[in-house]
């Protein structure tokens, strides 16, 4: 079988491409045979997206007086979806006192702020917070005022 190869002639690419084709890249050159199966693998994989995604329902779609809205103060549909995106909370990964990387570490006051361990009470940090009307406020929601019905005194 190893002779039957060796006496054959070559063959031109089945592309036109003037390269040598094979028979086991379906009479291919190499480069067009990688090509194709580039074409072949993105379409499937985007037959295979288009499968995965859901219809969306029509509650999810925008209004038509917000959208209106949108159009009239110049911005599009697209440029408000990336400002949902956007509003997304990025912690930060530096102490706000110290500047001192924290990342994932970081322990985030009542204030809203982000600190290492060394400024995480607010002691330590100048924290503005009141935490004795917080500690009110939930007392006061936690026992509510309980009165007994008065009593008529014969």
């Amino acid at each position: 079988m190893a002779e039957e190869h060796r006496c054959q002639a070559p063959k031109l690419c089945a592309n036109n491409c003037g390269l040598i084709g094979s028979p086991a890249t379906q009479n291919l050159c190499s480069k067009c045979h990688r090509d194709l199966q580039l074409k072949q693998h993105r379409s499937s994989s985007a037959k295979h997206a288009v499968n995965q995604t859901s219809i969306p329902s029509p509650s999810s779609f925008p209004s038509v007086s917000s959208s209106s809205s949108a159009d009239k103060d110049g911005g599009s549909l697209a440029e408000t979806k990336a400002a949902e995106v956007v509003e997304v909370e990025v912690r930060p990964k530096r102490c706000l006192s110290c500047n001192k990387r924290v990342g994932l570490t970081g322990f985030k006051c009542r204030c809203g702020m982000v600190f290492c361990g060394i400024h995480r009470y607010p002691e330590e940090h100048g924290c503005k917070f009141d935490f004795k009307a917080m500690g009110k406020q939930q007392i006061a929601q936690a026992n509510p005022v309980v009165k007994a019905i008065k009593l008529h005194k014969i």
